[in-house]
């Protein structure tokens, strides 16, 4: 069955399709009106600037192509952020913040889960060029209201800090080669394995390994969290720099429900400061992530402290409410019916969907509730009732 599409492939059928064009619409019109500029990268490139710097943990997701015209090797984007970074650290070159935003389909050789599209329409918005909190709390406010103004119902977000990890790593002077392993375990938050691990440091470190014990509990309600974590954690200040960032974070979008995870490491390899992840009732995948990531610039020739946040279309349009479809006016054929020409552009630059009948298709107008008709000399839409 050679129509057959390829797993975690999909077409858009024509009311998932209108959908997610009137969603992308919408949030580069919100991005646009916060002062973010649209910048489009090629869905393909060299495979090596792909994957410099922050993109090497994209390797395994990257689909690759040999280019006819070089010889090289190309790959096919699987997320947008390091092209972005590119396009700012390398050919805008500017100076102070720089806010852009881009929109488009990225290719993954694996589905992030057994339920995602190996082709997401990521959408985002970063800011270059600022170090300080309030970036991160502008990126925190702009992805509240962009879920706001999607109406997806009772998202909340939660909010990590990468930071606090890394401190305590280092302050628990742990092996560089059982990173990995650590951070598995806490990702995971396997309790179990994670207190053997910790019973094996140095009785200096010993501290540190209870610190690091405590992160898998340390999440709920941000004061809750906040409060425990200042009384578990060690005094060290990467520590104290890193809640108090969480804690404004926590109270800049009031009315927008937030919860603290400190055992979240998603993007521990991409991210250097504070991260969050937007969820929606029902659906166990993240429908948007963020966070800081400094530096991910270096690779392209110039560092850059950078926040943002990407979600992806598709995703977000299957877990959306019933939205109403305009319907469509079926007008008779013109031919060279000069005024009914102009009444049916009239109609459509008002915004109304109007499709003329061809000759002989007398059947697709049969039953369509939106007609337009001539009564008493007069074009009018008739409406008929279900």
């Amino acid at each position: 069955m050679n129509w057959l599409l390829p797993e975690h492939l999909a077409d858009a059928l024509p009311w998932e399709a209108a959908r997610i064009e009137e969603m992308r619409r919408q949030m580069l019109d919100g991005f646009a009106r916060h002062g973010f500029e649209l910048v489009t990268p090629p869905l393909a490139e060299y495979l090596e600037s792909l994957l410099i710097g922050a993109g090497q943990d994209l390797a395994l997701s990257t689909c690759k192509l040999s280019d006819a015209f070089s010889g090289r090797t190309l790959g096919v984007r699987a997320d947008m952020t390091p092209q972005v970074a590119r396009i700012d650290a390398h050919l805008l070159n500017r100076e102070g913040v720089t806010r852009l935003c881009y929109c488009g389909s990225v290719l993954r050789a694996r589905p992030a889960s057994l339920l995602s599209s190996r082709e997401p329409l990521q959408i985002g918005a970063e800011i270059y060029g600022y170090a300080g909190v309030e970036a991160d709390i502008e990126i925190l406010r702009l992805l509240a209201e962009t879920l706001r103004r999607a109406a997806l119902p009772d998202c909340r977000v939660d909010l990590g800090h990468v930071g606090l990890f890394r401190a305590l790593f280092r302050a628990a002077r742990i092996a560089a080669e059982a990173e990995e392993t650590l951070f598995g375990l806490l990702q995971n938050k396997d309790v179990p394995a994670l207190a053997a691990f910790c019973a094996g440091l140095p009785e200096d470190s010993a501290p540190f390994g209870a610190a690091i014990m405590a992160l898998p509990r340390l999440y709920g309600a941000p004061e809750t969290v906040l409060a425990k974590a200042r009384a578990l954690l060690p005094d060290l200040p990467e520590i104290d720099a890193a809640l108090e960032t969480l804690a404004r974070l926590a109270k800049a979008v009031p009315g927008f429900p937030v919860s603290i995870d400190l055992a979240d490491l998603r993007g521990y390899h991409y991210h250097s400061g504070a991260v969050f992840a937007a969820y929606a009732p029902g659906h166990p995948a993240a429908v948007a992530l963020g966070g800081r990531y400094d530096g991910v610039g270096r690779s392209f020739g110039r560092a850059r402290p950078a926040t943002g946040f990407s979600l992806d279309l598709r995703e977000l349009v299957r877990l959306l409410p019933p939205g109403e479809t305009q319907e469509v006016i079926f007008a008779p054929y013109g031919g060279d019916d000069v005024e009914l020409a102009a009444v049916i552009r009239r109609l459509r630059d008002a915004g109304e969907r109007v499709a003329e009948r061809l000759p002989g298709e007398e059947d697709a107008a049969r039953g369509a509730r939106r007609q337009l008709v001539r009564q008493d000399g007069n074009w009018t839409i008739l409406t008929t009732k279900d």
